[in-house]
Protein backbone atom coordinates (compact mmCIF):
# COMPACT_ATOMS: atom_id res chain seq x y z
CA UNK A 1 0.00 0.00 0.00
CA UNK A 2 1.08 3.46 -0.95
CA UNK A 3 2.86 5.39 1.40
CA UNK A 4 0.86 8.95 2.45
CA UNK A 5 2.76 11.42 3.17
CA UNK A 6 2.01 13.73 6.67
CA UNK A 7 3.93 17.03 5.96
CA UNK A 8 1.38 20.20 5.79
CA UNK A 9 1.84 23.68 5.99
CA UNK A 10 -0.14 25.62 8.68
CA UNK A 11 -1.75 29.20 7.64
CA UNK A 12 -2.89 32.21 9.34
CA UNK A 13 -6.01 33.52 8.09
CA UNK A 14 -7.04 36.73 9.88
CA UNK A 15 -8.26 39.10 7.46
CA UNK A 16 -6.36 42.16 6.99
CA UNK A 17 -7.42 45.80 8.57
CA UNK A 18 -9.42 43.38 11.81
CA UNK A 19 -8.05 42.64 15.24
CA UNK A 20 -8.61 39.24 16.25
CA UNK A 21 -8.09 37.63 19.71
CA UNK A 22 -8.04 34.30 18.29
CA UNK A 23 -6.10 33.96 14.91
CA UNK A 24 -7.99 31.44 12.47
CA UNK A 25 -5.06 28.96 11.35
CA UNK A 26 -5.63 26.28 8.17
CA UNK A 27 -3.73 23.84 7.03
CA UNK A 28 -3.10 22.87 3.75
CA UNK A 29 -0.70 20.11 2.21
CA UNK A 30 2.59 21.13 2.00
CA UNK A 31 3.07 21.01 -1.59
CA UNK A 32 0.44 23.66 -2.55
CA UNK A 33 2.76 26.11 -0.52
CA UNK A 34 4.17 27.49 -3.89
CA UNK A 35 0.06 28.75 -4.42
CA UNK A 36 0.55 31.45 -1.72
CA UNK A 37 4.32 32.10 -1.35
CA UNK A 38 5.73 31.49 -5.00
CA UNK A 39 5.66 34.71 -7.42
CA UNK A 40 4.89 32.97 -10.83
CA UNK A 41 2.51 33.84 -13.47
CA UNK A 42 0.91 30.57 -14.09
CA UNK A 43 1.00 27.96 -11.55
CA UNK A 44 0.18 24.24 -12.60
CA UNK A 45 -0.62 21.64 -10.14
CA UNK A 46 -1.88 18.05 -11.91
CA UNK A 47 -2.47 14.22 -10.80
CA UNK A 48 -4.70 11.93 -9.46
CA UNK A 49 -7.41 11.70 -7.76
CA UNK A 50 -7.42 12.54 -4.09
CA UNK A 51 -4.54 14.73 -3.85
CA UNK A 52 -6.30 17.27 -2.58
CA UNK A 53 -6.00 20.21 -5.49
CA UNK A 54 -9.41 21.69 -5.57
CA UNK A 55 -9.69 21.82 -1.69
CA UNK A 56 -6.51 23.30 -1.46
CA UNK A 57 -6.78 25.96 -4.30
CA UNK A 58 -9.94 26.85 -2.83
CA UNK A 59 -8.55 27.63 0.80
CA UNK A 60 -5.51 29.11 -0.63
CA UNK A 61 -7.98 31.42 -2.29
CA UNK A 62 -10.13 32.14 0.22
CA UNK A 63 -7.22 33.29 2.33
CA UNK A 64 -5.59 35.31 0.15
CA UNK A 65 -8.95 37.34 -0.37
CA UNK A 66 -8.91 38.22 2.96
CA UNK A 67 -5.58 40.23 3.12
CA UNK A 68 -5.94 41.94 0.25
CA UNK A 69 -8.50 43.16 -2.26
CA UNK A 70 -8.57 40.36 -5.49
CA UNK A 71 -11.05 40.43 -8.33
CA UNK A 72 -10.65 36.63 -8.78
CA UNK A 73 -12.30 34.63 -11.80
CA UNK A 74 -13.20 30.71 -11.57
CA UNK A 75 -13.26 29.61 -14.54
CA UNK A 76 -13.92 25.93 -16.65
CA UNK A 77 -14.69 25.04 -20.06
CA UNK A 78 -18.25 24.74 -20.15
CA UNK A 79 -20.67 26.57 -17.40
CA UNK A 80 -23.99 25.70 -17.99
CA UNK A 81 -24.92 26.93 -14.69
CA UNK A 82 -23.39 28.28 -11.50
CA UNK A 83 -23.86 24.54 -10.64
CA UNK A 84 -21.07 23.60 -13.06
CA UNK A 85 -18.21 25.84 -11.76
CA UNK A 86 -16.67 25.63 -8.34
CA UNK A 87 -19.27 28.05 -6.26
CA UNK A 88 -20.24 25.23 -4.23
CA UNK A 89 -17.03 23.91 -3.25
CA UNK A 90 -15.71 27.41 -2.14
CA UNK A 91 -19.31 27.94 -0.27
CA UNK A 92 -18.02 25.08 1.10
CA UNK A 93 -14.92 25.96 2.63
CA UNK A 94 -16.52 29.08 3.94
CA UNK A 95 -18.80 27.35 6.40
CA UNK A 96 -16.01 24.40 7.41
CA UNK A 97 -13.54 27.12 7.91
CA UNK A 98 -16.53 29.35 9.48
CA UNK A 99 -15.63 32.42 8.03
CA UNK A 100 -17.86 35.33 8.35
CA UNK A 101 -16.91 37.78 6.44
CA UNK A 102 -17.79 36.75 3.02
CA UNK A 103 -21.51 37.39 1.56
CA UNK A 104 -22.69 34.19 -0.92
CA UNK A 105 -24.68 35.40 -4.05
CA UNK A 106 -25.79 33.00 -6.57
CA UNK A 107 -23.67 34.05 -8.67
CA UNK A 108 -20.79 36.16 -7.22
CA UNK A 109 -19.09 35.44 -3.10
CA UNK A 110 -17.77 38.75 -1.76
CA UNK A 111 -15.22 40.07 0.99
CA UNK A 112 -16.98 42.51 3.25
CA UNK A 113 -13.66 43.65 4.74
CA UNK A 114 -11.18 43.19 1.73
CA UNK A 115 -13.61 44.04 -1.15
CA UNK A 116 -12.45 40.77 -3.12
CA UNK A 117 -14.58 39.06 -5.30
CA UNK A 118 -14.46 36.13 -6.83
CA UNK A 119 -17.17 36.06 -10.36
CA UNK A 120 -17.64 32.01 -12.36
CA UNK A 121 -17.15 31.71 -16.31
CA UNK A 122 -17.43 29.34 -18.65
CA UNK A 123 -14.60 29.96 -21.04
CA UNK A 124 -16.25 28.83 -23.95
CA UNK A 125 -19.30 31.37 -23.80
CA UNK A 126 -16.81 33.67 -24.06
CA UNK A 127 -16.02 36.08 -27.30
CA UNK A 128 -13.86 38.64 -27.32
CA UNK A 129 -16.45 41.76 -26.23
CA UNK A 130 -17.30 39.39 -22.91
CA UNK A 131 -14.28 38.33 -22.19
CA UNK A 132 -12.87 42.19 -21.91
CA UNK A 133 -14.20 41.67 -18.71
CA UNK A 134 -11.65 39.16 -17.21
CA UNK A 135 -8.95 41.75 -18.09
CA UNK A 136 -8.46 42.87 -14.69
CA UNK A 137 -8.96 39.76 -12.89
CA UNK A 138 -5.69 39.74 -9.87
CA UNK A 139 -6.43 35.65 -10.61
CA UNK A 140 -7.65 33.01 -12.98
CA UNK A 141 -8.14 29.69 -11.36
CA UNK A 142 -8.76 26.87 -14.26
CA UNK A 143 -10.52 23.88 -12.66
CA UNK A 144 -10.35 20.90 -14.72
CA UNK A 145 -8.19 22.17 -17.20
CA UNK A 146 -7.87 18.95 -18.93
CA UNK A 147 -10.56 20.42 -20.68
CA UNK A 148 -9.93 23.60 -21.65
CA UNK A 149 -9.52 23.78 -25.59
CA UNK A 150 -6.73 25.17 -27.45
CA UNK A 151 -8.80 28.06 -28.89
CA UNK A 152 -10.19 29.10 -25.32
CA UNK A 153 -6.68 28.63 -23.76
CA UNK A 154 -5.34 30.85 -26.31
CA UNK A 155 -8.06 34.10 -25.94
CA UNK A 156 -7.93 33.68 -22.43
CA UNK A 157 -4.05 33.66 -21.34
CA UNK A 158 -2.90 37.31 -23.16
CA UNK A 159 -6.63 38.51 -21.18
CA UNK A 160 -4.96 37.94 -18.04
CA UNK A 161 -2.54 41.02 -18.27
CA UNK A 162 -2.94 42.65 -14.74
CA UNK A 163 0.37 43.39 -13.14
CA UNK A 164 1.45 40.60 -11.09
CA UNK A 165 -1.59 38.89 -11.89
CA UNK A 166 -1.70 34.97 -11.79
CA UNK A 167 -3.53 32.10 -13.12
CA UNK A 168 -3.60 28.87 -11.69
CA UNK A 169 -4.73 25.59 -13.17
CA UNK A 170 -5.61 22.74 -11.74
CA UNK A 171 -6.49 19.07 -13.99
CA UNK A 172 -6.33 15.69 -13.95
CA UNK A 173 -4.03 14.46 -17.25
CA UNK A 174 -6.91 13.18 -19.95
CA UNK A 175 -4.22 12.14 -22.87
CA UNK A 176 -0.64 13.27 -23.82
CA UNK A 177 -1.86 16.07 -25.81
CA UNK A 178 -4.18 17.87 -23.55
CA UNK A 179 -3.68 21.56 -25.22
CA UNK A 180 -3.11 22.95 -21.71
CA UNK A 181 -0.55 20.31 -20.85
CA UNK A 182 0.79 20.55 -24.37
CA UNK A 183 0.88 24.50 -24.26
CA UNK A 184 2.15 25.59 -21.03
CA UNK A 185 3.84 21.93 -19.14
CA UNK A 186 5.42 20.12 -22.10
CA UNK A 187 8.71 22.14 -22.17
CA UNK A 188 7.47 24.89 -19.66
CA UNK A 189 9.05 28.42 -19.62
CA UNK A 190 10.66 30.07 -16.38
CA UNK A 191 7.28 31.49 -15.82
CA UNK A 192 5.71 28.52 -15.56
CA UNK A 193 5.94 26.41 -11.71
CA UNK A 194 4.00 22.95 -12.53
CA UNK A 195 3.67 20.28 -9.99
CA UNK A 196 2.80 16.77 -9.30
CA UNK A 197 0.31 15.81 -6.66
CA UNK A 198 -1.38 12.60 -6.03
CA UNK A 199 -2.74 10.81 -3.18
CA UNK A 200 0.52 10.20 -1.44
CA UNK A 201 1.12 13.72 -1.24
CA UNK A 202 -1.78 14.81 0.46
CA UNK A 203 -1.44 14.49 4.53
CA UNK A 204 -5.36 14.29 4.52
CA UNK A 205 -6.16 11.85 2.02
CA UNK A 206 -8.79 9.23 3.69
CA UNK A 207 -8.48 5.80 4.59
CA UNK A 208 -11.08 4.69 2.77
CA UNK A 209 -9.64 6.40 -0.53
CA UNK A 210 -6.03 4.99 0.13
CA UNK A 211 -7.22 1.77 -0.05
CA UNK A 212 -9.88 2.01 -3.01
CA UNK A 213 -6.08 2.95 -4.50
CA UNK A 214 -4.63 -0.31 -3.58
CA UNK A 215 -7.69 -2.32 -4.87
CA UNK A 216 -7.54 -0.38 -8.37
CA UNK A 217 -3.94 -1.17 -8.43
CA UNK A 218 -3.91 -4.79 -7.56
CA UNK A 219 -7.34 -5.19 -10.82
CA UNK A 220 -6.24 -2.89 -13.06
CA UNK A 221 -2.21 -1.09 -13.09
CA UNK A 222 -3.06 0.91 -16.78
CA UNK A 223 -6.18 2.07 -14.16
CA UNK A 224 -4.44 2.59 -11.58
CA UNK A 225 -1.70 5.28 -13.49
CA UNK A 226 -4.10 7.35 -14.50
CA UNK A 227 -6.93 6.97 -11.99
CA UNK A 228 -4.34 7.89 -8.90
CA UNK A 229 -1.32 8.75 -10.24
CA UNK A 230 -2.08 10.81 -13.09
CA UNK A 231 -0.78 9.35 -15.59
CA UNK A 232 -2.15 10.45 -19.02
CA UNK A 233 -4.17 7.59 -20.46
CA UNK A 234 -2.31 4.84 -21.67
CA UNK A 235 -4.90 4.29 -24.95
CA UNK A 236 -5.15 0.50 -24.36
CA UNK A 237 -3.23 -2.77 -25.98
CA UNK A 238 -1.32 -0.47 -28.71
CA UNK A 239 0.70 1.16 -25.83
CA UNK A 240 4.25 -0.51 -25.87
CA UNK A 241 5.03 1.02 -22.49
CA UNK A 242 2.36 0.69 -19.58
CA UNK A 243 2.37 4.20 -18.17
CA UNK A 244 2.51 2.27 -14.65
CA UNK A 245 5.86 1.05 -14.93
CA UNK A 246 7.33 4.28 -15.93
CA UNK A 247 5.49 5.80 -12.81
CA UNK A 248 6.70 3.06 -10.86
CA UNK A 249 10.62 3.60 -12.00
CA UNK A 250 10.26 7.59 -11.24
CA UNK A 251 8.87 6.57 -7.61
CA UNK A 252 11.39 4.18 -7.35
CA UNK A 253 14.21 7.03 -8.58
CA UNK A 254 12.63 9.84 -6.53
CA UNK A 255 13.33 8.02 -3.37
CA UNK A 256 16.83 6.73 -4.27
CA UNK A 257 17.87 10.78 -4.86
CA UNK A 258 17.27 11.33 -8.94
CA UNK A 259 16.21 14.62 -9.48
CA UNK A 260 14.74 16.38 -12.12
CA UNK A 261 16.34 16.25 -15.60
CA UNK A 262 19.17 19.04 -14.70
CA UNK A 263 22.59 19.94 -14.96
CA UNK A 264 25.50 17.99 -13.46
CA UNK A 265 23.18 14.83 -13.41
CA UNK A 266 25.76 12.39 -15.16
CA UNK A 267 28.48 13.34 -12.66
CA UNK A 268 26.49 12.73 -9.57
CA UNK A 269 25.67 9.39 -11.56
CA UNK A 270 29.99 8.89 -12.28
CA UNK A 271 30.65 9.52 -8.76
CA UNK A 272 28.22 6.51 -7.58
CA UNK A 273 31.02 4.21 -7.80
CA UNK A 274 28.63 1.40 -9.17
CA UNK A 275 30.36 -1.67 -9.81
CA UNK A 276 28.33 -1.51 -13.57
CA UNK A 277 29.87 -0.46 -16.71
CA UNK A 278 28.07 3.13 -18.17
CA UNK A 279 26.60 3.29 -21.05
CA UNK A 280 25.42 6.33 -22.73
CA UNK A 281 22.89 7.43 -25.34
CA UNK A 282 22.77 10.35 -27.27
CA UNK A 283 19.89 11.45 -29.24
CA UNK A 284 20.53 14.73 -31.46
CA UNK A 285 17.93 17.69 -32.54
CA UNK A 286 17.05 16.96 -36.27
CA UNK A 287 15.66 20.37 -35.63
CA UNK A 288 14.62 23.70 -33.99
CA UNK A 289 12.32 22.51 -31.17
CA UNK A 290 13.82 19.12 -30.56
CA UNK A 291 16.68 18.34 -28.06
CA UNK A 292 19.69 17.18 -27.63
CA UNK A 293 19.67 14.55 -25.09
CA UNK A 294 22.41 12.31 -23.20
CA UNK A 295 21.20 9.28 -21.20
CA UNK A 296 23.72 7.80 -18.98
CA UNK A 297 22.78 4.48 -17.69
CA UNK A 298 24.39 1.83 -15.38
CA UNK A 299 22.47 -1.42 -14.11
CA UNK A 300 19.37 -0.12 -13.28
CA UNK A 301 20.17 3.82 -12.72
CA UNK A 302 19.55 6.34 -15.66
CA UNK A 303 19.54 9.87 -15.23
CA UNK A 304 19.37 12.34 -18.00
CA UNK A 305 21.03 15.72 -19.57
CA UNK A 306 18.96 17.48 -21.81
CA UNK A 307 20.33 20.53 -24.40
CA UNK A 308 18.68 22.58 -26.81
CA UNK A 309 20.30 24.47 -30.18
CA UNK A 310 23.57 22.99 -29.90
CA UNK A 311 25.20 22.41 -33.64
CA UNK A 312 27.24 19.62 -34.56
CA UNK A 313 30.27 20.66 -32.82
CA UNK A 314 29.32 22.10 -29.63
CA UNK A 315 27.38 18.52 -29.23
CA UNK A 316 30.73 16.50 -30.34
CA UNK A 317 32.29 18.79 -27.58
CA UNK A 318 29.63 17.97 -24.88
CA UNK A 319 30.67 14.00 -26.40
CA UNK A 320 34.27 14.55 -25.93
CA UNK A 321 33.83 15.77 -22.18
CA UNK A 322 31.74 13.13 -20.91
CA UNK A 323 33.98 10.22 -22.80
CA UNK A 324 36.79 11.79 -20.96
CA UNK A 325 35.41 12.68 -17.77
CA UNK A 326 33.54 9.38 -17.11
CA UNK A 327 35.06 6.71 -19.16
CA UNK A 328 31.65 4.48 -20.53
CA UNK A 329 32.11 1.79 -22.08
CA UNK A 330 30.13 2.77 -24.79
CA UNK A 331 28.04 5.54 -26.27
CA UNK A 332 25.74 5.20 -28.43
CA UNK A 333 24.34 7.67 -30.91
CA UNK A 334 21.75 8.31 -33.48
CA UNK A 335 23.86 9.00 -36.84
CA UNK A 336 20.59 9.43 -38.97
CA UNK A 337 20.33 13.28 -40.01
CA UNK A 338 23.03 15.91 -38.47
CA UNK A 339 24.36 12.58 -36.01
CA UNK A 340 26.73 11.59 -38.88
CA UNK A 341 28.62 14.82 -38.30
CA UNK A 342 29.11 14.08 -34.58
CA UNK A 343 30.10 10.57 -35.18
CA UNK A 344 32.03 11.53 -37.79
CA UNK A 345 34.12 14.00 -35.17
CA UNK A 346 34.47 11.93 -32.53
CA UNK A 347 35.83 8.63 -34.76
CA UNK A 348 38.52 12.01 -35.56
CA UNK A 349 39.02 12.20 -32.58
CA UNK A 350 39.93 9.06 -31.12
CA UNK A 351 37.10 7.22 -29.93
CA UNK A 352 36.39 4.40 -32.22
CA UNK A 353 36.38 2.16 -29.83
CA UNK A 354 33.74 3.34 -27.47
CA UNK A 355 31.37 5.37 -29.89
CA UNK A 356 29.15 3.31 -32.11
CA UNK A 357 26.51 4.74 -34.32
CA UNK A 358 22.78 3.63 -34.51
CA UNK A 359 20.44 3.67 -37.73
CA UNK A 360 16.84 3.33 -36.05
CA UNK A 361 15.71 2.03 -39.07
CA UNK A 362 18.67 -0.79 -39.89
CA UNK A 363 17.79 -4.21 -39.45
CA UNK A 364 17.37 -5.66 -35.83
CA UNK A 365 20.21 -8.11 -34.44
CA UNK A 366 16.63 -10.52 -34.06
CA UNK A 367 15.07 -9.48 -37.18
CA UNK A 368 12.83 -12.58 -36.71
CA UNK A 369 10.86 -10.61 -33.82
CA UNK A 370 11.45 -6.68 -34.76
CA UNK A 371 10.78 -4.68 -38.46
CA UNK A 372 13.76 -2.58 -37.40
CA UNK A 373 16.65 -1.39 -34.76
CA UNK A 374 13.82 1.06 -33.04
CA UNK A 375 11.07 -1.91 -32.25
CA UNK A 376 14.17 -4.03 -31.13
CA UNK A 377 15.59 -0.88 -28.44
CA UNK A 378 12.35 0.03 -27.42
CA UNK A 379 11.58 -2.84 -27.45
CA UNK A 380 14.43 -3.35 -24.62
CA UNK A 381 13.13 -0.38 -22.70
CA UNK A 382 10.22 -2.05 -22.18
CA UNK A 383 11.53 -4.99 -20.60
CA UNK A 384 14.25 -2.94 -18.68
CA UNK A 385 10.78 -1.26 -17.19
CA UNK A 386 9.09 -4.18 -16.52
CA UNK A 387 11.43 -6.86 -15.58
CA UNK A 388 14.25 -5.31 -13.58
CA UNK A 389 14.03 -2.55 -10.40
CA UNK A 390 14.42 0.13 -12.85
CA UNK A 391 14.98 3.97 -11.01
CA UNK A 392 14.49 6.96 -13.33
CA UNK A 393 14.25 10.33 -12.69
CA UNK A 394 10.74 12.40 -12.02
CA UNK A 395 10.70 14.14 -15.21
CA UNK A 396 6.90 14.02 -16.61
CA UNK A 397 8.52 14.67 -20.31
CA UNK A 398 10.30 11.73 -19.87
CA UNK A 399 7.35 9.48 -18.97
CA UNK A 400 5.53 11.07 -21.88
CA UNK A 401 7.99 9.81 -24.28
CA UNK A 402 7.94 6.28 -23.03
CA UNK A 403 3.76 6.43 -22.39
CA UNK A 404 3.78 7.93 -25.65
CA UNK A 405 4.75 4.89 -28.53
CA UNK A 406 2.16 2.89 -30.12
CA UNK A 407 2.65 -0.67 -30.83
CA UNK A 408 1.46 -2.86 -34.14
CA UNK A 409 2.88 -5.74 -35.87
CA UNK A 410 3.89 -5.79 -39.75
CA UNK A 411 2.78 -9.08 -42.34
CA UNK A 412 4.93 -11.46 -40.22
CA UNK A 413 4.41 -10.71 -37.06
CA UNK A 414 7.23 -8.59 -36.05
CA UNK A 415 7.21 -5.84 -33.57
CA UNK A 416 6.75 -2.47 -35.04
CA UNK A 417 6.41 1.08 -34.27
CA UNK A 418 4.23 3.64 -34.73
CA UNK A 419 5.62 6.11 -37.13
CA UNK A 420 8.14 9.10 -35.34
CA UNK A 421 6.44 11.71 -37.79
CA UNK A 422 3.06 10.64 -36.18
CA UNK A 423 4.20 9.96 -33.06
CA UNK A 424 5.71 14.12 -33.05
CA UNK A 425 2.00 14.86 -34.37
CA UNK A 426 0.20 13.27 -31.50
CA UNK A 427 2.96 14.15 -28.53
CA UNK A 428 3.44 17.66 -29.86
CA UNK A 429 6.85 16.78 -30.24
CA UNK A 430 9.70 14.38 -30.94
CA UNK A 431 10.92 11.22 -28.26
CA UNK A 432 14.10 12.81 -27.63
CA UNK A 433 14.30 11.26 -23.90
CA UNK A 434 12.78 8.04 -24.95
CA UNK A 435 15.08 7.64 -27.70
CA UNK A 436 18.38 8.63 -25.74
CA UNK A 437 17.54 5.92 -23.42
CA UNK A 438 16.43 3.17 -25.96
CA UNK A 439 20.09 4.04 -27.51
CA UNK A 440 21.45 2.23 -24.32
CA UNK A 441 20.39 -0.80 -25.69
CA UNK A 442 21.39 -0.24 -28.79
CA UNK A 443 23.57 -3.84 -28.23
CA UNK A 444 24.92 -5.77 -26.20
CA UNK A 445 27.56 -4.27 -23.16
CA UNK A 446 28.98 -6.44 -20.66
CA UNK A 447 32.89 -5.55 -21.13
CA UNK A 448 34.41 -2.62 -19.06
CA UNK A 449 36.73 -0.47 -20.72
CA UNK A 450 39.87 -1.61 -21.65
CA UNK A 451 42.02 1.37 -21.72
CA UNK A 452 41.62 3.67 -18.45
CA UNK A 453 41.37 6.74 -21.01
CA UNK A 454 39.91 6.54 -24.03
CA UNK A 455 40.70 9.09 -27.15
CA UNK A 456 42.90 11.67 -27.77
CA UNK A 457 43.34 14.66 -25.33
CA UNK A 458 42.93 18.07 -25.99
CA UNK A 459 46.49 19.32 -26.52
CA UNK A 460 46.86 15.91 -28.49
CA UNK A 461 44.22 16.75 -31.15
CA UNK A 462 45.72 20.17 -31.00
CA UNK A 463 49.19 18.86 -32.25
CA UNK A 464 47.95 16.88 -34.27
CA UNK A 465 45.83 19.52 -36.33
CA UNK A 466 47.07 22.38 -35.58
CA UNK A 467 45.25 23.63 -38.50
CA UNK A 468 42.01 22.47 -37.55
CA UNK A 469 40.22 25.59 -35.93
CA UNK A 470 38.88 25.72 -32.44
CA UNK A 471 35.90 22.68 -31.76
Amino acid sequence: MKRVSKRASTVSAAPKNRLVKNRLVIQIPAVFKPLLNLKKRIKLFYGGRAGGKSYAFADCLLIKARMQKLFIVCLREIQNSIKDSVHKLLCDRIRAHRFSDYRISDLKIENLITGSTFVFKGLRDQDGDKIKSLEGADIAWIEEAQRISKKSWEILEPTIRKKDSEIWISMNRETPTDPIWVALADQPDSYVFKQKVNYTDNPFCPQEMIELAARCKEKNAADYAHIWLGEPKAGGDEKLIPAVYVTEAQERGKSAGLGELQNENAEHLANGNSENPLIIGLDIARFGDDATVFCFRTGEKCVFEVYHKKNTVETANLATHYLQTLHPVRLFLDIGGIGAGVYDMLIERGFSNVVRGVNFGEKARLSDRYANKRAEMWDSVRLFLTESHALLPPDSALCDDLCAVNKSYDKYGRLLLEDKGALKRHLGRSTDRGDALALTFAMPVSESPSPEKQGLSLEELFKNQPSKGKW
